[in-house]
């Protein structure tokens, strides 16, 4: 009879770790879908590209959503973002201690009505 009490304790361990490690999962994802409005396009070298302020807000947001997946950042800045695959630019930021970030941004698809793009940790 002592057992079932451990056994229900196991399970609800293991229960409680499988579901953190999915809410890790999905709070730690590095790539964004954007649509292309007239909200959020804007023009580089004669392309769509996303606005420099909407790149830096969707990666500061997910840079660190949890505290185990990444620091705190602060000054997030980014380029703006042509919408033709394989665009690479560097968005700026500082941690939590004062130190500068350099966190790259790649577009991995872009048509004409979003652009799908992601971030690297530093």
């Amino acid at each position: 009879m002592e057992r079932k009490p451990l056994l229900i304790t196991g399970a609800a361990v293991a229960a409680l770790a499988v579901g953190g490690g999915a809410l890790t999962y999905a709070l730690s994802g590095t790539e964004s879908t954007t649509g292309l409005d007239p909200f959020t396009t804007v023009t580089v070298d004669g392309h769509k590209a996303l606005s420099g302020k909407i790149v830096a807000g969707r990666t500061q947001s997910k840079y660190s959503p949890l505290p185990w997946i990444g620091g705190e950042t602060s000054g997030m800045e980014c380029p703006d973002l042509k919408a033709v695959a394989g665009t690479e630019v560097t968005c700026t930021a500082r941690d939590g201690g004062g130190k500068d970030l350099s966190i790259p941004v790649t577009v991995v698809k872009a048509d004409a009505s979003s652009v799908t793009w992601k971030f690297e940790r530093a």
